[in-house]
C-alpha cells in the first residue's frame, strides 16, 4: 500500500522570542524572511501551499525560526487558533513546532495539545556542555534531557536538531550529540552544518581568527557517520543542510562556512562511496554493473557523478541501473 507523502506548510517566525544570544543566529539572513508573519497571515499562508497540492498528502502547519514557547501565551494562542481552524476542517493532519529546550514546561504543553500540535522539534544543536556555552546557547544538556522527557511524556513527538562544526566542536562531540539524541528517544532529527552569517558574533569571531569553519569536505565526512548513527536508530532525519534561501545562495548574508545547496546529495554520495568500494575491494573487474534502488541511484552514480567518474578513473567501465524492488541500501553487482 502506497504511503501518502508528507508535506509542511513553513511559517516562519524569525527570532520571536530568542533571547539573541547564540553566536551563529540571524534568522533573518538564515531564512530569507525579512518580516514577521502576523497570526492574520497564517489563513493566507496556508490556503496558498495548500492550493498547490495536487496529490493527497499528510499537511502539518509548521511554525519554525523563532522559539515558540517563549512568545507571550496570548500570541501564541492567536497563532495556534488560526492553524487549528485547517485541522478542524479536516485540512491539515496537525500543527508542529520549533522552540529552545529551556522553554518547554507543562503549561506550554497543555496549551499545545489543546490546539491539535503534534510535533515539537528542539534546537538542541549540541549535548556538550562546553559547545553550548561557547556557542552562547543559554542552556545545558540537562535541559534538552530534561525537555525532551516531558515532550514525550505528554504524548507529542519529538524533534531535535542538532549542528556541526561549532565552537570548540569536535567530530567526537558531534558524534556524541547523535547518540545521546538517539539515546532521548527522538523519532526525527536535523542535521545543520555551522556556518557564519552576517551580523553575528560568529563573524566577529571568525574576522579575528578565533573560529575556523568546518570545510565542506569535513561537514560531508561528519554529516555521514552522524546519518549512520541515525538510521541505525531509526530516526527519521528530516534534513541534512541549510535550506537554500535567496539569502544564501546568492551569498548576501553568507560570509563562509560549509554551505551547499546539495549537501544531502554530497554527504549520500560518500555513503555510497564506501558501499561501492567495499564491495569491490580485493577485485579488479574491467566492467561492472550496479542494479541500486532507483530513489537512492542518483546518489550511488554520485554528486556530479563524482562515484563514477572515481570508478572510471581506477580503470572499471561501470553501468548503473535503476531497480524499485531492492531496498535503500541493498544493491546488485554484476561483473561482466
Amino acid at each position: 500500500m502506497k504511503k501518502n507523502k508528507h508535506s509542511n506548510i513553513p511559517i516562519f517566525l524569525p527570532e520571536l522570542a530568542c533571547p539573541h544570544q547564540c553566536v551563529f543566529c540571524n534568522q533573518e539572513k538564515i531564512s530569507g524572511i525579512l518580516s514577521t508573519p502576523q497570526p492574520s497571515d497564517v489563513q493566507r499562508i496556508t490556503e496558498t501551499y495548500l492550493g498547490t497540492m495536487k496529490e493527497k498528502r499528510i499537511v502539518d502547519i509548521a511554525f519554525f525560526g523563532g522559539s515558540f514557547t517563549g512568545i507571550p501565551v496570548d500570541l501564541q494562542e492567536k497563532y495556534l487558533k488560526e492553524a487549528f481552524k485547517f485541522i478542524q476542517k479536516g485540512l491539515v493532519s496537525g500543527i508542529r513546532i520549533s522552540t529552545r529546550p529551556d522553554y518547554i514546561k507543562q503549561d506550554n504543553l497543555d496549551l499545545l495539545k489543546k490546539y491539535g500540535v503534534t510535533t515539537i522539534e528542539l534546537g538542541a544543536q549540541s549535548t556538550n556542555n562546553e559547545v553550548l556555552n561557547k556557542s552562547g546557547r543559554g542552556h545545558n544538556f540537562e535541559a534538552v534531557k530534561r525537555a525532551s522527557a516531558l515532550i514525550l511524556e505528554n504524548g507529542f513527538q519529538l524533534g531535535l536538531q542538532m549542528m556541526i562544526g561549532l565552537p570548540y566542536d569536535t567530530f567526537q562531540r558531534s558524534l556524541q550529540t547523535a547518540n545521546d539524541i538517539a539515546a532521548t528517544g527522538a523519532q526525527s532529527t536535523r542535521i545543520y552544518p555551522t556556518v557564519i552569517i552576517k551580523e553575528t558574533a560568529l563573524e566577529k569571531l571568525y574576522n579575528s581568527g578565533k573560529y575556523k569553519p568546518l570545510s565542506i569536505e569535513e561537514a560531508v565526512l561528519w554529516a555521514k557517520e552522524l546519518v549512520k548513527v541515525f538510521e541505525k536508530n531509526k530516526i527519521l532525519i528530516l534534513r541534512i543542510g541549510l535550506h537554500p534561501s535567496e539569502e544564501l545562495v546568492d551569498g548576501k548574508s553568507l560570509i563562509a562556512g560549509p554551505f551547499h545547496p546539495s549537501f544531502k546529495e554530497m554527504v549520500m554520495s560518500k555513503i555510497w562511496n564506501e558501499l561501492i568500494f567495499k564491495e569491490l575491494e580485493n577485485k579488479n573487474p574491467d566492467k561492472v554493473t550496479f542494479r541500486i534502488n532507483d530513489k537512492q541511484l542518483n546518489y550511488a552514480v554520485g554528486f556530479n557523478g563524482c562515484n563514477k567518474r572515481e570508478l572510471t578513473q581506477r580503470g572499471i567501465i561501470t553501468r548503473f541501473t535503476a531497480d524499485s524492488s531492492l531496498s535503500k541500501y541493498q544493491f546488485d553487482v554484476s561483473y561482466n
